[in-house]
């Protein structure tokens, strides 16, 4: 296999897909749900150090996980945990038409879960707020107006995902989505936060398995509305 991921990636806001080759990984665990599809020969994976061979495979958020072996294209789906219903996720999609403009539609027209409690609201509106610079939890716990115990909790309950995780995740977000829009990946980095891009492409590697050259270089993107 090829280090480098190359093919087609829509991205939404709150979900992405992609249509093409994928390079092997490390061991990583991001925030996302993924759905993996092999158009060809059955994808090869280690879930939580246990290879699996499939044509199919869903992996929940946080699970731990590496791509071992694919040949020809897959299609896969990333989700939000916080938006999509992990359950009802992974069913439609075991049923849907594979095909990127089957899945897009189809998560395009799922129902989004909403965040009920209004202080973790307000920390979620400081956090995109503040993502270009320092975001510290004592600022989101201040925003929502509670304590950084109180906040810690919120965010584990009802997200899935401890606070530095969260910026985290977010700021990857925003470096990417800026790199496929045409910005080089030093300034993605620092427009989201990072401090070079070096950091940005460790943190990629941490949650994805690959670097931001790697995974981003080759890939054609359209933005989606």
């Amino acid at each position: 296999m090829k280090p480098e991921w190359s093919g087609q990636l829509w991205l939404g806001r709150d979900y992405a897909l992609i249509l093409g080759e994928m390079g092997c990984t490390a061991p990583h665990a991001h925030y996302a749900h993924q759905f993996m599809f092999a158009c060809g020969e059955p994808i090869t994976a280690s879930l939580d150090g246990h290879l699996q061979t499939a044509r199919r495979l869903f992996i929940p958020s946080r699970q731990t996980h590496a791509i071992v072996q694919t040949q020809g294209n897959v299609l896969m789906a990333y989700a939000e945990p916080g938006v999509f219903d992990a359950r009802l996720l992974q069913q439609v999609l075991d049923t849907a038409d594979l095909t990127l403009e089957s899945l897009e539609h189809v998560l395009r027209q799922l129902p989004r879960r909403t965040v009920d409690d209004e202080r973790v609201a307000r920390a979620l509106r400081a956090l995109d707020t503040q993502l270009g610079g320092k975001v510290s939890a004592q600022f989101l716990a201040q925003a929502a107006h509670i304590s950084l115990s109180q906040l810690e909790r919120l965010f584990v309950s009802q997200l899935g995902v401890p606070v530095r995780r969260l910026v985290m995740w977010r700021r990857l977000r925003q470096a990417v989505g800026l790199a496929l829009g045409g910005c080089s990946l030093t300034e993605a980095a620092h427009a989201a936060g990072f401090c070079d891009s070096a950091h940005f492409s460790r943190t990629m590697k941490l949650l994805f398995g690959v670097t931001a050259a790697a995974s981003l270089r080759h890939l054609h993107v359209r933005l989606l509305p």
